[in-house]
């Protein structure tokens, strides 16, 4: 349905189309293999009809044929090369005596025995046995008919079979909205632990936030069904009073957008969170304790709330923080993505994507290692590393709109990119593949540069720190060096530039936060650091 389909027996379906439409006019290599093929219309669709073809055709004996099947399943090239002499040709013993007839002795010309055999080398590397296949048809046409006639039902359940591998889930959240099928945002009143549906669209479920496990959920679910649904977010959490429902729970539920629809903004739920379950806490041990304030007795229960509650009002944050929230949070982006405006843009200069490079794996393709590719994304983290020769190297991990890539950067293409290796910075990479066997494909960079809109606008303005260290002391420089090492990491988010008194010199990125800035001001002073 969503697979990555190379060249293959897919290559054969117009001929079997045809073949089929008008079977008398089938046509095939050689006569031979008409009473092989003439059951698929003169192509090659199960894997025993190869091992019947080098039986009649070249003499081979069924262990044999067998041994050809694997080879070519498995892209063994060098076995491969052998059978098709002995396939062609024949084998024989030290002795002389003949092991392989081959395809001459019988009668059927080399030019014709070639081809045939590249035939069945293309259709073999992707091939099923016939037990296989018709498997596979019955299941295929199933999921065919539920994905045409009951396509919301058939994308949360297949959403569903991925919860323990979000990997893929993304590649399935773009084919909902194709499909035109919305995805919501987990709902602490409409969500349940698995992705549900809710008419023509699918709501997220609450067991697949970070921090939310199973027993949360089904506490939370089963309050809701004994005594309704929760009408404030206060009143979630006077209602729920269980170890599993912490705070740390309560927090990624807020910031996952489950309490949107009580109408408070997601930065006054966090700011105030904590304040409101150490109340509700706290008039819990009086109440144990037989304490009832005059308040208690005098006043209404909605005016009660607006007393006793303290909630610290703040204003929403902005799309950027919202979604990335969400990422923390559920592992995707569910309100949209970064990258969404940019589509069209990376889809032109790019010719891999994330979800085509899972394809490639699942295939084990390794023909395909050393392959230059252009790929593009946001990104997300850099590891710097030291190399044996002192020299620095990151790896880079970049996310595009079906998932991540981690990117390898030696130092050559290091130095001269490290000033857009930067959290959240989008980028276009161009370098080659690099597939080993039971690891994930990574890109090799040689080259890394912003990626810029049709009309050659920067997509997003990068913002760098100065700091002048011209008239610092070696002692403040030493200070410099120590506080610029530690909060140097994973998420860089801003470019550093160092200023001497001849010149300014890119210098990497750190991660840097108000309370950072602070710091970096005192060691510096303040007429020596600006944020340009």
């Amino acid at each position: 349905m969503f697979r990555y389909i190379d060249h293959g027996p897919m290559d054969q379906i117009p001929r079997y189309i045809k073949n089929k439409l008008d079977p008398e006019h089938a046509e095939y290599t050689h006569p031979a293999l008409e009473p092989i093929l003439n059951v698929t219309y003169g192509c090659m669709v199960y894997q025993e009809q190869v091992m019947q073809i080098v039986r009649d055709l070249a003499g081979y004996s069924l262990g044999r044929a067998d041994l050809v099947r694997r080879a070519m399943g498995k892209k063994k090239l060098d076995v491969m090369a052998k059978e098709r002499e002995y396939f062609i040709n024949g084998q024989t013993d030290e002795d002389g005596n003949i092991v392989i007839p081959g395809c001459v002795r019988n009668g059927i010309s080399e030019a014709d025995a070639n081809k045939i055999f590249d035939e069945m080398a293309e259709f073999a590397k992707y091939a099923f046995n016939k037990s296989h296949a018709a498997a596979y048809a019955v299941v295929s046409y199933r999921t065919a008919y539920l994905k045409a006639y009951y396509p919301v039902e058939f994308m949360a359940a297949t959403l569903n079979s991925f919860l323990g591998n979000l990997d893929k889930v993304p590649v399935y959240i773009d084919e909902c909205r194709k499909l035109g099928i919305e995805i919501l945002k987990p709902s602490i009143n409409k969500s349940y632990t698995k992705f549900a549906v809710y008419g023509n669209q699918i709501r997220f479920g609450l067991g697949s936030v970070k921090n939310v496990g199973t027993n949360a959920v089904e506490a939370i679910v089963k309050e809701r069904k004994e005594n309704g649904d929760y009408t404030s977010f206060t009143d979630f959490c006077e209602r729920i009073q269980s170890e599993t429902v912490n705070k740390k729970c309560i927090e990624s539920l807020i910031k996952a957008g489950a309490f949107d629809e009580f109408g408070q903004t997601r930065s006054t739920l966090v700011a105030s969170f904590e304040g409101i379950l150490d109340t509700i806490n706290n008039s819990a041990k009086r109440s144990l304790a037989g304490q009832v304030t005059m308040f208690d007795l005098q006043l209404e229960e909605e005016k009660l709330d607006n007393i006793k509650y303290n909630f610290v009002e703040m204003p929403e944050y902005n799309d950027k923080e919202l979604l990335s929230m969400e990422k923390e949070m559920l592992g995707i982006y569910i309100s949209g993505h970064p990258l969404s405006k940019l589509r069209n843009e990376i889809e032109a200069k790019t010719n891999i994507n994330t979800m085509q490079m899972l394809e490639m794996q699942e295939e084990n393709n390794l023909q395909k290692d050393g392959q230059m590719v252009k790929y593009a994304g946001i990104v997300t983290s850099v590891k710097k590393k030291y190399t044996k020769n002192n020299t620095i190297m990151a790896f880079v991990t970049i996310e595009d709109l079906y998932g991540s890539c981690e990117i390898i950067v030696f130092d050559s293409c290091y130095n001269k990119s490290s000033g857009l290796l930067l959290q959240d910075n989008i980028v276009l990479v161009e370098g080659r593949l690099s597939i080993r066997e039971d690891d994930d494909i990574k890109i090799v960079a040689n080259n890394i540069k912003e990626l810029k809109s049709e009309n050659g606008e920067k997509t997003e303005a990068r913002k760098s720190l100065k700091i002048n260290i011209s008239d610092l002391d070696e002692e403040r420089k030493n200070k410099l060096r120590g506080a610029l090492k530690f909060f140097t990491g994973d998420k860089n988010n801003i470019q550093l530039i160092i200023i001497t008194e001849n010149e300014e010199k890119p210098a990497g990125g750190i991660y840097l936060t108000d309370a950072i800035f602070s710091e970096l001001q005192e060691i510096v002073g303040q007429e020596n650091i600006k944020i340009m």
